[in-house]
């Protein structure tokens, strides 16, 4: 039995457009409300958040159930912890902090077994290989494993052709609150020297045949981010969200009760 088919890789390398969500909590029940609510994908963030490896895993089995694709942000650009994810399951990462070059290779190859990476084979025994059900995994997870990268960071700008360009890299994915901050504008994403920024890695990777994905918080920026060229939009988090609709419900009480 091969590995499963990808099919958020098949739908953004046929150039669909995609939606997404966040999870920062490290809910399994939250991922499956997520999974539920009908997004394109849901990404759980082992970057930022409370997210572990039993928490990825079971957020995992939880979107599973929905039906609903999973990416994950690996916390760090290294084959161990990229490893670990892949055997708990994952078969879409977006790899943070990538600056050349020699970080996407470093990513593409770990996302990978041998001879054209450098994966570790002990899927068999874990979920990523069906606890052993997927008696074929080795020789067919390669072909369905995402690699997205993020540029970040004024190096990751200067060096986008590289980066795209890396064989094994399917995509890049732009951080811009990170990117800003690079770029000596902390807190400003919208200044027009990141859009700017912004343009260029995703014109130079469309150009090399890569999907371009970003993160928006911004409903109004949606519309604007497709044209730009942007097929993995990241619309939200959970936790945000949550913050915000109860935010909004304790207003709503307090507005009924009236005067106090």
């Amino acid at each position: 039995m091969p590995a499963p088919d990808n099919t958020l890789k098949s739908r953004l390398l046929a150039g669909d457009t995609t939606f997404g969500l966040w999870l920062s909590l490290g809910s399994a029940a939250a991922a499956e409300i997520a999974g539920r609510a009908g997004f394109d994908w849901c990404l759980i963030d082992c970057e930022h958040g409370s997210n572990t490896l039993p928490s990825l895993q079971a957020q995992l089995q939880a979107l599973a159930a929905t039906g609903c694709p999973a990416l994950a942000r690996v916390p760090v650009n290294a084959p161990w912890v990229i490893k670990q994810a892949m055997d708990a399951g994952v078969q879409s990462i977006i790899v943070p902090m990538v600056h050349d070059a020699a970080d996407a290779a470093l990513a593409a190859a770990a996302m990978r077994y041998p001879p054209t990476g450098v994966r570790g084979l002990g899927a068999g025994v874990s979920r990523g290989g069906g606890w052993g059900a997927f008696t074929d995994y080795a020789v067919t997870a390669d072909a369905q494993a995402l690699c997205l990268v993020q540029a970040e960071s004024a190096a990751s700008v200067a060096n986008i052709d590289a980066i795209a360009g890396t064989p094994g890299v399917d995509g890049v994915f732009i951080g811009p609150s990170d990117l800003a901050a690079d770029m000596g504008l902390i807190g400003q994403s919208g200044h027009p020297q990141v859009l700017a920024a912004i343009d260029h890695i995703i014109a130079r990777t469309r150009a090399a045949g890569k999907v371009a994905g970003i993160m928006s918080f911004d409903p109004a920026a949606f519309a604007d981010l497709i044209a730009r060229g942007a097929t993995l939009l990241g619309v939200g988090a959970e936790s945000t969200t949550l913050m915000r609709a109860l935010t909004d419900l304790a207003a709503q009480g307090r507005a009924s009760a009236g005067p106090r």
